[in-house]
């Protein structure tokens, strides 16, 4: 027998001295090792993940923050409300995805919600 081979005594005995916990961490070790060496783009899972799924948390915050401002009357600046809906107004009153901005004065917005009658999209 060689010297680099292992006798199931040998194995055994190395075996019986890792707890589980141990032998999870050699293998998040080995992962973590892989992932540092070849890079993330080999590990085409990893990214596939977060791909298909939506921000959901960012979308919350901006459907709170827009019922916060139409309930306050708030004035808006100009990139907030572009923020809000989504694309930067261009002309004094913008409707888009039933919301209405509009300009008070330079850099001073309002936003409220589209009426019905005046919306271009009707059931």
């Amino acid at each position: 027998m060689t010297s680099t081979q292992k006798t199931p005594e040998e194995s055994q005995d190395f075996s019986s001295k890792l707890n589980p916990d141990q032998a999870l961490g050699l293998v998040s070790l080995s992962l973590m090792q892989k992932l540092a060496n070849k890079g993330v783009s080999d590990f085409k899972w990893l990214a596939e993940e977060n791909n298909d799924k939506a921000d959901l948390q960012s979308l919350r915050q901006r459907l709170e923050l827009i019922s916060l401002a139409i309930e306050t009357g708030a004035p808006l600046t100009t990139s907030e409300v572009s923020q809000l809906i989504g694309v930067r107004p261009n002309s004094p009153k913008i409707e888009r995805g039933g919301l209405v901005a509009k300009r008070i004065s330079r850099n001073v917005w309002k936003l409220t919600r589209a009426e019905k009658e005046s919306s271009y999209w009707r059931n």
